[in-house]
């Protein structure tokens, strides 16, 4: 944070990293041990907490019907509602993957819950392979949450893979967005000498062109032979880690400190360049429907 004045919103940002498994059996675990990291997030001061995707239920469904097994209701479901004692408990901010049950659909859902309760939910716009098996698309949009530390939103994994995601974000007046991720193994190279796989690049990518934190918190391990790449981090608004990037095998929990508010002067360059005043939206916006937030700048 800058030390020449004071923070506006500091708050200190955790991601979690570690190794959720399918199976109903292992559900309970799952929610036991997000909640123990969790807990060692908050005991390291942490304001606001970001777990993976599907954090509750692991990745590797077999069949439809056992996603389904796996599913719940959102809020009302037993893990949204532990996650949801655990934040108001301690007074935090938190992000988690679940799999939401709606009627006879599945979505493939990431949660944020405060001191107050529950706070929204975003359903996963871009479903990765078999998850379009299971899953229905989201069907909510791009949500951004305001809240006292600061305005939230959230995305899941593959969606780094289009722009358009945290783009939208970030015109809807974002400070932060918080990525939960099962990001697997594909084709190699999977990693590069310093150790960051294609998506850490995606991530700061997004974070610099975008003028935005990212949270990024994955999983690690195996899933029924599915493989997981780990490398979580927290991306600044210039894109570089504020913190070292994850390993890709083990268990961690990240920090970072920032001021949340930040963000919304971070885009000013130089005394002729501003990203989002630069965007040629005579040229774009109107193809791509986005909605600019009424407090950022033309």
């Amino acid at each position: 944070m800058n030390e020449s004045r004071p923070a506006v919103s500091p708050v200190r940002v955790a991601v979690v990293q570690f190794d959720p498994q399918a199976g109903v059996a292992h559900t309970p675990h799952n929610l036991d041990r997000s909640l123990e990291l969790a807990g060692q997030a908050m005991r390291g001061g942490a304001d606001l907490i970001v777990l993976p995707e599907l954090a509750n239920t692991g990745y590797s469904f077999q069949n439809r019907q056992e996603a389904f097994a796996h599913a719940e209701a959102v809020p009302a479901g037993p893990s949204v509602q532990a996650w949801i004692k655990f934040a108001q408990e301690h007074r935090i901010y938190l992000a988690a993957g679940v799999a939401e049950c709606d009627g006879v659909q599945l979505f493939d859902t990431a949660v944020l819950v405060g001191p107050d309760g529950f706070i929204g939910k975003y359903r996963k716009a871009h479903l990765w392979n078999e998850e379009k098996l299971w899953f229905t698309p989201g069907n909510q949009g791009f949500p951004v949450f305001d809240t006292p530390i600061g305005r939230i939103g959230l995305m899941i994994c593959w969606d780094i893979w289009f722009p358009e995601v945290p783009r939208l974000l970030s015109q809807q007046g974002a400070d932060i967005i918080c990525s939960l991720n099962n990001w697997v193994w594909t084709p190699p190279p999977l990693f590069d000498e310093t150790g960051k796989c294609m998506a850490s690049y995606l991530t700061i990518t997004a974070a610099h062109v975008n003028n935005v934190f990212i949270a990024a918190a994955n999983r690690i391990g195996s899933d029924r032979g599915e493989r997981f790449l780990g490398c979580s981090l927290i991306a600044g608004t210039n894109g570089w880690p504020l913190s070292k990037v994850a390993s890709p095998v083990d268990e961690a929990v990240l920090f970072a400190d920032i001021d949340l508010a930040s963000a919304r002067s971070a885009p000013i360059w130089n005394s002729l360049n501003d990203l989002p005043r630069d965007r040629r939206i005579d040229l774009y916006d109107g193809m791509l429907g986005y909605t600019r937030h009424p407090g950022l700048p033309r």
